[in-house]
């Protein structure tokens, strides 16, 4: 399928044909023409909206997505109209900036349709996870590479440097799931990463020094993932207590144990991305090692596709339950209720890491699981109503659509429609 140029470009064809036929006339519908953003309250098949909430975290990945979208049709690496998906992604970009960011500089987490800022859960307050700044960074930091709008651009480097201050405090909040005190998360230097380096690639062009730091921002990131949360097994730990390290520290406590193999795949095509564009060739390698290692861990061999969390030894995951901890006993409700989800996001992310780490190394069982991945993901996912499109983001083990929610109550606009542009980038590139 991968293996030779004849099969990329039938393989291209496909995507290009998923992206233009399935995915963007779903999102095209659910654009808010007037205020500016995307309504995303759907019920996991698509079919109804539930809400005309705006969550700023899918705000700012559909800012993302949009002006993506404009890039790859300016390039002709996809059709469109290029000025039609950045003058909508401008008026998302003003959408955010009129409402998103509180006086105390961080985002709302939740917004109302005209933008008014909402909690959560009530006596919470309004800006209950950084996040939301996270997927805002990266949506301006998109939308003012794309359009050229330098202003976007120095909001977008204020707010991470907002969010770095949170993180040396120790103040950032994470909510629905917040990390224990005195834990370390994956997810944080993940996210980090990835806002980082796509700064680091934005201001290129404009400010060589400002673009230097954001790139040392993202190998100190990118080391604090390789060094710390990765072990010798190539086996990537979503939490950690402070100052330990996966390598050393063993427990018999779920919420440590638990290996999550859709997070492991996306943080390890950050770091592929990152290494390949500094010459860390070491570092490409190890990534992509841990990409074959948490599919390993998270095939279902029974029914097929990537399992939601498995334990660090393999299964489901196991291990002593945290008492007294109400961060950590609801973290691991969450490990221990949903552990056999098939969702979209693992599986998209997984394709195309699978794809970049065989074009990077040339490994050969990287081609083998990208196949495997395809033909479990097109069989399983898409919507076979196809007046509705999209996928059915959710699954039980067996395939079953199934209503649960996951994290938000959203249907997301980000994971499918990046992978599937950064697929067709990839494989564009390749023919060169």
């Amino acid at each position: 399928m991968i293996r030779e140029a004849s099969e990329r470009r039938k393989l291209l064809n496909v995507y290009r044909s998923v992206l233009r036929q399935d995915l963007l006339p779903f999102w095209e519908r659910a654009v808010d023409p007037v205020r500016g953003g995307v309504y995303t309250c759907f019920d996991n098949r698509g079919e109804r909206r539930l809400s005309s909430d705006k969550y700023t975290w899918s705000q700012g990945r559909f800012l993302w997505i949009w002006s993506r979208m404009a890039d790859l049709c300016a390039r002709k690496l996809a059709e469109g109209d290029p000025n039609r998906y950045l003058e909508q992604a401008a008026r998302t970009y003003r959408f955010l900036r009129r409402h998103a960011c509180l006086p105390n500089g961080h985002c709302a987490f939740l917004l109302a349709e005209n933008g008014e800022p909402k909690e959560p859960v009530e006596g919470l307050g309004y800006d209950t996870s950084f996040y939301a700044d996270c997927f805002v960074i990266l949506g301006y930091t998109e939308y003012g590479r794309v359009s050229g709008d330098r202003e976007a651009l120095r909001q977008a480097a204020l707010l991470y440097e907002s969010v770095e201050r949170r993180l040396r405090a120790k103040t950032v909040r994470s909510e629905p799931y917040p990390v224990p005190e005195g834990m370390a998360s994956h997810g944080y230097a993940m996210i980090m990463l990835n806002a980082a380096q796509e700064l680091a690639d934005a201001w290129a062009s404009v400010d060589r020094r400002q673009a230097d730091w954001f790139r040392q921002r993202s190998a100190a990131y990118m080391a604090d993932i390789m060094k710390r949360f990765r072990d010798s097994q190539g086996r990537v730990r979503e939490v950690l207590p402070d100052g330990e390290t996966a390598e050393r520290h063993e427990s018999d406590r779920l919420l440590l144990r638990h290996i999550n193999p859709g997070h492991t795949v996306e943080s390890m095509w950050f770091v592929m991305r990152e290494a390949a564009k500094t010459g860390n060739r070491d570092y490409v390698r190890q990534a992509a090692l841990s990409v074959k290692r948490a599919l390993e861990l998270g095939w279902d061999n029974e029914y097929g596709g990537l399992l939601r969390y498995v334990d660090k030894d393999g299964g489901p995951p196991s291990g002593r339950r945290t008492i007294g901890i109400e961060e950590a006993e609801r973290f691991e409700t969450l490990i221990e209720t949903t552990w056999s989800t098939k969702l979209w996001w693992p599986h998209s992310e997984s394709l195309y890491a699978a794809l970049l780490g065989y074009r990077l190394t040339g490994d050969e069982e990287l081609a083998d699981w990208y196949e495997r991945l395809h033909r479990y993901a097109f069989s399983v996912f898409p919507n076979d109503d196809k007046a509705v499109g999209e996928w059915i983001q959710i699954r039980e083990r067996d395939g079953r659509p199934s209503e649960q929610v996951v994290a938000l109550p959203v249907k997301d606009p980000y994971h499918l429609l990046r992978n599937v542009m950064l697929i067709i980038e990839l494989l564009c590139d390749w023919e060169r």
